[in-house]
């Protein structure tokens, strides 16, 4: 799949938007992702599995069985500072995944739209470093790349990076490196962060909290404001049917048998809570409340604001 180049004039719709307390999060398209995605990533997920939860349709499955998965970033202001939660696929980027391969969106332009031009960035949280999470860390100019939110630091954990750095990469995931990730450390941009079993507050509201298996540094992230909470997903949910399956699991976990545990816990600490779920691959409505089903769950969707059927 490949994302036309824009030709278009019209300006971006507005960001979907969730407020928790004092703090406002905002959804950052990028593209959704092909139907094929669905049975790649979460192959167990098949039609049969997804056609017994109702309540999957017509928001997160089609009629079909088929998953519908999407990549986006969240965007917030927190302790005074600009952040964004992840930086997705990014444009014109050589890939093996052809709905990753060069693609030409206007993410720039709806971030901007939404308040956050990327002089304007102060932090970048990377909750894991997988391509659809890094990409947009860098744009080209002039055949180089280099630091799309030059004035930020950009944080991931520090066992995420020196898993990376001891792993024996192909070339695809080497090229990612390359292209998304050491321009931003050549920039002095890049902070290791030493993450606890217990989580760690990285600023006043915002909270970086483990989440291993998915990759050995994966951490989701965690909004606490006037008494509300939201959790930002990354890739330890990856879609709401793994509410009703936690067992269901990604083909490109790490650690499977870890990823399932570090799903079922942190699914089990926000049932039937006011915790809001803000998932990184969620499709519209995106976010929701987990609530309990039997012995597992499903989700309870909260549409942003400013949303429009469908988005």
């Amino acid at each position: 799949m490949r994302t036309a180049p824009l030709t278009g004039t019209a300006p971006p719709a507005a960001a979907p938007s969730w407020v928790i307390g004092d703090v406002t999060v905002h959804r950052i398209d990028e593209i959704p992702l092909p139907p094929q995605t669905g049975p790649w990533l979460l192959p167990a997920a098949t039609a049969d599995v997804v056609a017994e939860q109702g309540w999957l349709r017509p928001d997160f499955a089609d009629h079909d069985g088929i998953l519908r998965i999407d990549s986006h970033s969240f965007a917030l202001v927190v302790d005074g500072l600009r952040v964004l939660v992840d930086t997705g696929v990014g444009n014109g980027k050589t890939r093996a995944n052809p709905a990753w391969h060069d693609l030409r969106t206007d993410y720039l332009e709806r971030l901007a739209a939404a308040g956050f031009a990327p002089e304007s960035v102060d932090l970048v949280v990377l909750t894991h470093l997988h391509t659809d999470h890094v990409g947009w860390n860098t744009r080209e100019v002039q055949g180089a790349w280099v630091p799309t939110f030059p004035g930020a630091r950009y944080l991931t954990a520090k066992a995420e990076y020196d898993f990376w750095a001891a792993y024996d990469m192909d070339e695809a995931r080497r090229a990612m490196f390359r292209d998304s990730v050491h321009p931003v450390e050549e920039a002095g941009l890049l902070e290791l962060v030493d993450v606890p079993a217990g989580g760690v507050d990285i600023a006043a509201g915002l909270r970086l909290v483990p989440a291993p298996g998915h990759t050995p540094g994966h951490v989701a992230v965690q909004v606490n404001s006037a008494g509300a909470t939201a959790l930002i997903t990354g890739d330890c949910i990856h879609h709401p049917v793994q509410l009703a399956h936690p067992g269901i699991g990604s083909c490109v976990d790490i650690d499977p048998e870890q990823a399932e545990a570090t799903r079922r816990s942190l699914l089990a600490s926000l049932a039937d809570t006011d915790a809001l779920v803000l998932g990184t691959h969620f499709p519209p409505p995106t976010a929701g409340r987990v609530v309990t089903m039997g012995d597992a769950y499903r989700l309870e969707p909260v549409p942003g604001r400013g949303a429009v059927a469908g988005v």
